[in-house]
């Protein structure tokens, strides 16, 4: 399969049709694991990093773990592969700027992954559209141990499971559950939230995962740390916020809209009158306008719209696409520009209510 093919397709994380997705655009369940009998990547050679890698595909391949598998070595791909695949979630940053033999598998759907020689041996990964806690753990602790009987993971009976970072030590489970939060940013109480998650040893983070900020008013909640903790307690931790934070967003979407109704839809407005209009964006400001369009389609002030296209345009518009659409390198001008044809191609024909 070519890359390209999936540019016009909505990934898993982007279909917008999962439970309560007009809050949560995604659920993610991440494993770190690491095949015993071999150092952390960062004391590999590379003979023992191919070793790791080949077992890895094997397994994969031999289990037929996932449905239309598509494989890809890392360290034969250009720069806007990589840059393309991070802003699909199939592989992260540092993965994506890493040196050495390292990979990808992931099913056609981009619902279920494995990163390979990333910071641990391999990462699992599942993803769904909208809050699917449980449904997302399953699938994952069902691959998890699929793989675990074809390959040995290392693992102390007292520790749990062993990691490169000791945050991941014990499960190896990073939860994470992106949230599209507008109103909250608006009526500025956001920090409130912030604060109230921090005091459940619960953390934020961007788009993008660790170390990246938060544009679009998208917002990634997810554990903290692993050790001494089980997966149901780490489930358990998001289960009780999550539903919290979505009440507080969809209440102070309701009072924008009874209470402040001309600032609301001239706020929604003017977004949709320069992404149709402008020229020239950048991928900041358009994010931006694309979370107040997106916001307009959910509380009914947007005509001709949906969730779906509102997701993939979040994605659509980002760097690495822009090029693979265009089958070349583009200055970051050319990128400006393409990003607004882009847009206005797409969203020409919305009005609003």
């Amino acid at each position: 399969m070519e890359l390209s093919e999936l540019v016009g397709s909505a990934g898993e994380w982007l279909r917008g049709n999962g439970p309560e997705s007009g809050v949560v655009i995604s659920t993610r369940i991440r494993l770190a694991r690491n095949v015993a009998g071999y150092p952390f990547l960062r004391r590999m050679t590379p003979d023992q990093r191919r070793d790791v890698q080949s077992h890895v595909r094997r397994g994969i391949d031999d289990l037929r773990l996932f449905s239309d598998i598509c494989f890809l070595e890392l360290d034969d791909t250009s720069h806007i592969d990589r840059q393309f695949l991070v802003e699909r979630h199939l592989i992260s940053r540092e993965l994506a700027g890493g040196e050495g033999i390292r990979g990808v598998a992931f099913d056609h759907g981009e619902a279920e992954s494995v990163m390979i020689n990333e910071e641990d041996h391999l990462r699992l990964q599942v993803m769904r559209s909208g809050l699917q806690l449980e449904a997302s753990w399953q699938r994952a602790s069902d691959l998890d141990d699929q793989l675990e009987a074809r390959l040995s993971f290392a693992f102390s009976s007292r520790l749990g499971y062993l990691t490169a970072c000791p945050t991941n030590v014990g499960t190896g489970l990073r939860a994470s559950v992106m949230l599209h939060l507008p109103a909250l940013v608006i009526t500025r109480q956001i920090e409130k939230v912030f604060q109230a998650i921090a005091r459940m040893r619960l953390v934020v983070r961007g788009l993008y995962g660790e170390g990246t900020q938060a544009t679009g008013d998208f917002y990634q909640i997810s554990n903290q740390v692993t050790l001494g903790k089980t997966e149901e307690e780490i489930l358990e931790s998001l289960n009780l916020a999550i539903p919290r934070i979505i009440e507080y967003e969809q209440k102070a979407r309701e009072t924008l809209t009874r209470e402040s109704e001309v600032f609301l839809s001239d706020r929604i407005w003017r977004a949709v009158g320069m992404l149709q209009h402008a020229r020239q964006m950048s991928s900041e400001e358009t994010l931006s306008l694309l979370s107040a369009v997106r916001m307009g389609v959910n509380v009914g002030l947007v005509r001709g719209l949906d969730i779906q296209t509102v997701n993939k345009l979040f994605v659509g518009t980002q760097p690495g696409h822009l090029q693979m659409m265009c089958g070349s390198e583009l200055s970051q001008e050319s990128r400006d520009i393409a990003r607004a044809e882009y847009v206005r191609k797409v969203i020409k024909d919305v009005s609003m209510n």
